[in-house]
């Protein structure tokens, strides 16, 4: 079970990001090629679903470091000194501005040529403990909304915004190593063309279905629930390991009651026993919905597009859809 996270200031990051580069400057380094010896491109992603996008769009031709190892749960990344050091190094860093304030405070001091910021290549939004996505007009534009600290992060869960992200995320690759645009546009071009098909299977399986609610204790599925017209209603809000108060949590028992609600839904990453007691008075079925923050031995696929099949599959049970 996780502990509940304590998020140190955003000063104590740059500091010891400071320090990272003070001490290898000291120490007469010289820079870092951003390049392997055998001519790939070094990308420094910020956590799984970038690390993701990444490898899928750089093929062969990037060698990809993840800051967050499996089975961390990424809002709780801390970075040593030599991790903030080796990003100056990187040919490409690709975050998502809010989520990891040690990732955004190193990137800022280490100097790395070329980022890039999810956050601003969709438009993000701010979400509570309820996300009605019934009366909702996603935004689909693209023009970014990364500068608002307390917007949702979990963008790469609706796959459109994720799709958007993707092209961002090829764009900064050609700039940041032109010799291999053509087969980024073109890894770029297939990717997107995956996301959208799993936006459309979503659509259609999610169809026909009996309810549109859905209990969460980790309020990641905002955007997912705005795209296909869901209601998520969440223990926690956007941090996993905030503590619901006995109202919220009896003001779940009392809609799971009235919206005949048939699961309560818990992260691998996270601890179940809040959706536990919820599910438990009202002997309602427990499951799992993945947030896709990283993929472990629990996870249900071994990459983004297995993951979100079987959430499909898990609402779908839930919400009574496709039968």
């Amino acid at each position: 079970m996780n502990v509940r996270r304590r998020v140190p200031p955003a000063t104590a990051f740059a500091a010891a990001a400071a320090l990272a580069l003070t001490a290898l400057t000291a120490c007469s380094v010289p820079a870092a090629a951003t390049t392997t010896s055998d001519g790939r491109l070094k990308v420094t992603a910020s956590f799984y679903p970038l690390e993701f996008l990444v490898r899928q769009i750089g093929g062969p031709h990037v060698a990809v470091t993840d800051l967050t190892r499996p089975g961390v749960e990424p809002h709780d990344l801390e970075l040593s000194p030599r991790q903030v050091a080796r990003l100056g190094g990187s040919g490409l860093a690709v975050y998502l501005h809010g989520l990891q304030p040690a990732v955004d405070a190193a990137i800022e001091q280490s100097g790395v040529k070329h980022s890039v910021d999810a956050a601003k290549l969709t438009s993000m939004e701010d979400h509570g403990t309820e996300v009605d996505g019934r009366d909702h007009t996603t935004g689909d534009n693209g023009s970014g909304g990364g500068s608002d600290p307390g917007a949702d992060p979990h963008i790469w869960l609706d796959p459109v915004r994720y799709a958007q992200v993707a092209r961002g995320v090829g764009a900064a690759l050609r700039q940041a190593d032109p010799a291999h645009a053509p087969a980024y546009a073109k890894n770029t071009d297939a990717l997107v063309a995956r996301l959208d098909a799993l936006d459309a299977r979503f659509r259609a399986g999610l169809g026909g279905r009996t309810s549109d609610t859905f209990v969460t204790t980790h309020a990641a599925f905002g955007y997912l629930a705005e795209r296909y017209g869901l209601i998520e209603e969440s223990i926690n809000g956007i941090d996993p390991e905030s503590e619901p108060s006995a109202a919220r949590m009896k003001a779940l028992q009392d809609l799971a009651r009235s919206t005949h609600v048939s699961t309560v839904f818990f992260e691998p990453l996270v601890s179940d026993r809040a959706a536990r007691a919820v599910a438990g008075d009202l002997k309602l079925r427990t499951d799992v919905l993945d947030p896709i923050e990283g993929i472990t031995g629990q996870s249900r696929g071994s990459d983004y597009f297995q993951v979100q099949q079987a959430n499909l599959r898990a609402l779908q049970s839930a919400l009574g859809a496709g039968r």
